[in-house]
């Protein structure tokens, strides 16, 4: 843990250093390429030891396959072998951590280079293989037409800004950001002489990295206080469970569930900042004419504190993941998107048993929650009050069936699964 964030800490000023030193108009594309590469490189080495040698042979399989792979598979291959190799490390870890987890766990970053070997794979069988009327409108916009080049590639997978907690980006937004044409394609998308302007403005990402930086001290409070007094195993304590009453456990059952959320906000909102500090994660201008750089954030903590909806909460937690499923998975499943996404969401977490408790009864929550909206919800759209009795009610039924779906997850065995359930 000491090692992960004195890596992203120095991943930032790096960051800056890279937007400022070796920024588009200082330095060419393939120095910006090499340096992330090689600092990337240097980061998993120094977190992971020998350990990072995983990272580095799925990239070259990776790779490898990429070339020699024909265009109507180069997807399926990418998907088969990144998935497997994925696996495979994960069954380790059951044996070599016996249900623990390292500090030095190389998992983490190999999840999100599997996470960006198959998006590119897609992306390019959409770009080659498919004609442009058999995609989708988003599927146009990523499709990559041209194979990347060895130092392309290692960039994409190993750059330093996202090596170690991510997120997963779109290939071609990437190298978009390498080129320095990231953030003027995003401004075109705006009519600036009718705003005003005689020139395009220059946005900068000081403000948004600032900002985020503030959530990520307030999140690393909340982790050092809450998460620490407040373990998920007390949930199933023999002691607890025998004197404490029903809506009491529930309650209880929130708390422990809000404090395990510290974690995932400071990582997620850490890395989102090293990306911006680099200047990648330009995402246009708002309504209010204000720069946006949520490209690639991975949550809205507003959004799933609010949120009134299995759907609207899981479409804000952990943005970037549920993003790459429904691009190699819940757009491309021949049959049972729903289903087949959250089976390959719980593979590509682990083999624990509580990762497949938790994306198994998502699926019901998820299927019970659009039957109840589609058929319940006209009936409170009448007045304020009811509409607001409805949203009051669905918040607390979505945070609670959060966290009865969510807790297996952190307990991770199937025998306090069990224990929890009943």
């Amino acid at each position: 843990q000491i090692n992960f964030v004195a890596c992203q800490l120095f991943a930032l000023l790096a960051a800056f250093w890279f937007r400022i030193y070796l920024g588009p108009n200082h330095a060419s594309s393939a120095v910006r390429h090499a340096f992330a590469t090689l600092f990337g490189i240097y980061f998993a080495v120094f977190c992971f030891g020998w350990y990072s040698i995983h990272l580095f042979v799925l990239v070259m399989m990776s790779y490898g396959i990429m070339n020699v792979a024909s265009i109507p598979n180069i997807h399926r291959y990418s998907f088969v072998v990144a998935m497997g190799y994925l696996t495979l490390c994960h069954i380790s870890r059951i044996y070599i951590f016996h249900y623990g987890i390292l500090t030095t766990d190389f998992s983490g970053p190999l999840m999100i280079i599997t996470q960006k070997i198959t998006t590119l794979a897609c992306q390019l069988h959409d770009g080659i293989g498919r004609q442009a009327e058999e995609l989708t409108a988003e599927q146009n916009r990523l499709a990559v037409k041209t194979k990347p080049s060895l130092l392309e590639y290692l960039s994409y997978l190993l750059n330093f800004m996202s090596i170690i907690a991510g997120p997963c980006s779109n290939y071609k937004d990437y190298v978009a950001f390498i080129e320095g044409r990231h953030v003027h394609m995003k401004l075109l998308e705006v009519n600036w002489k009718q705003k005003g302007y005689d020139r395009l403005p220059d946005p900068s990402p000081t403000g948004a990295v600032m900002y985020k930086l503030c959530i990520t001290v307030v999140s690393l409070i909340f982790f050092l206080t809450l998460t620490k007094n407040f373990p998920m195993a007390y949930i199933i304590d023999n002691e607890f469970l025998d004197k404490t009453p029903f809506l009491s456990r529930l309650g209880y059952l929130y708390v422990v569930t809000q404090a395990a959320k510290p974690k995932y906000y400071f990582a997620w909102t850490l890395a989102d900042a090293v990306n911006n500090a680099a200047g990648y994660g330009f995402s246009g201008v708002d309504e209010r004419g204000t720069f946006r750089w949520d490209l690639l954030s991975n949550l809205n903590i507003w959004n799933i504190e609010t949120a009134t909806s299995f759907k609207m909460y899981i479409e804000n937690w952990n943005i970037q993941t549920a993003a790459w499923l429904k691009r190699v998975c819940y757009d491309r499943a021949p049959w049972y998107p729903t289903a087949l996404t959250f089976v390959l969401s719980a593979l590509w977490h682990g083999i624990y048993p509580g990762y497949y408790f938790t994306f198994l009864t998502g699926i019901l929550i998820t299927l019970a929650a659009r039957a109840i909206r589609n058929n319940c919800r006209h009936y409170f759209l009448s007045s304020v009050p009811l509409k607001t009795a409805y949203d009051v009610l669905t918040w607390a039924v979505t945070q609670l069936a959060v966290c009865y779906t969510v807790a297996p997850f952190v307990m991770l065995a199937v025998e306090p699964t069990i224990k929890f359930y009943k």
